[in-house]
């Protein structure tokens, strides 16, 4: 029966993450670009997987504007330099409107608004908005890498007579770091992604290199989205 309530916490597991929207829509997010990556902007079956992907996705995505605002109007941490609170509260108002003008991306897309070149205009401006709010997320990472790692080695200083990775403190900030260093590099590469979107520089950044960098943020988003094996681990105790 060990090996069956581990199967069974495992698939537990897999319910609890397909049934979160933000790691369904990782998933959808995946397809789509790795649909571009196939399709490299030829029309094709993957183009079209491409395309509506694209626009099935909108409908997850429908009032999450609400959490970025509901951010950008939350208090910082304390103690967070008033140059990394300026900076993510920039994202959350740069994101928060992306995600507020892609609702009438989508209502133009399904035909429900006619106008296409005021659609394709608002597109625009959400993806530049997108493109700075990866930006902002940038800087931001890189500011709480440069904090952590000035803690860590004030705590690594304090704990030179013992085994530092030992330390349960220690061990927290190393994964914090791990976690940040993640964040870093897939917002990095979203501002390359909402480029080539742009088509600000076609022939360096090309479909199939957007599509590329798009599945790898999205496959690192849906590793971000599991949820904690600790339940698991417990059980195999």
């Amino acid at each position: 029966m060990g090996s069956l309530d581990v199967t069974r916490a495992e698939l537990g597991l897999l319910v609890l993450y397909l049934n979160k929207a933000e790691a369904r829509d990782k998933i959808c997010r995946a397809i789509q670009y790795g649909s571009k990556f196939i399709s490299n902007g030829q029309p094709g079956t993957a183009q079209d997987v491409d395309k509506s992907t694209t626009l099935a996705r909108k409908v997850f995505r429908l009032l999450k504007w609400v959490n970025d605002l509901h951010a950008l109007i939350t208090p910082p941490a304390k103690g967070t330099p008033l140059t990394l609170v300026l900076l993510g509260k920039s994202k959350n108002a740069l994101l928060s409107t992306f995600l507020f003008l892609d609702q009438f991306v989508w209502l133009g897309r399904t035909g429900i608004i006619k106008n296409k070149e005021a659609t394709d205009r608002v597109g625009r401006i959400s993806l530049y908005c997108w493109m700075a709010s990866s930006a902002c997320a940038s800087l931001v990472e890189l500011g709480e890498l440069k904090r952590l790692s000035k803690s860590m080695r004030k705590l690594a200083r304090e704990l030179r007579d013992t085994d530092k990775y030992e330390n349960e403190q220690y061990q927290n900030k190393m994964k914090e770091s791990d976690e940040r260093l993640l964040a870093l590099v897939k917002a990095a590469m979203d501002v390359v992604v909402a480029v080539g979107l742009l088509q600000l520089a076609p022939k360096k950044i090309t479909p199939r290199v957007t599509g590329a960098l798009g599945f790898i943020t999205s496959l690192i988003s849906c590793y971000q989205q599991l949820p904690s094996r600790a339940p698991v681990d417990k059980i195999k105790a």
